[in-house]
């Protein structure tokens, strides 16, 4: 597995609280970038909020 560079670019106001609650998981804030390891979970909490990130391959 890779990893992958994910960064916060639209807010998660006046958004469903469960992706709010994947953002809290995945630990990001607007325009904050995380790098994490590329494992089948991640890579669903990605999906499910993938309107609000910017995702990049490492």
């Amino acid at each position: 597995m890779g990893k992958v560079r994910i960064t916060q670019i639209k807010s998660g106001i006046d958004r469903p609280e469960s992706q709010k609650k994947t953002l809290k998981a995945l630990g990001l804030r607007m325009n904050k970038t995380i790098e994490r390891e590329a494992t089948p979970q991640m890579l669903g909490m990605i999906n499910k909020i993938k309107h609000l990130l910017k995702v990049e391959n490492v």
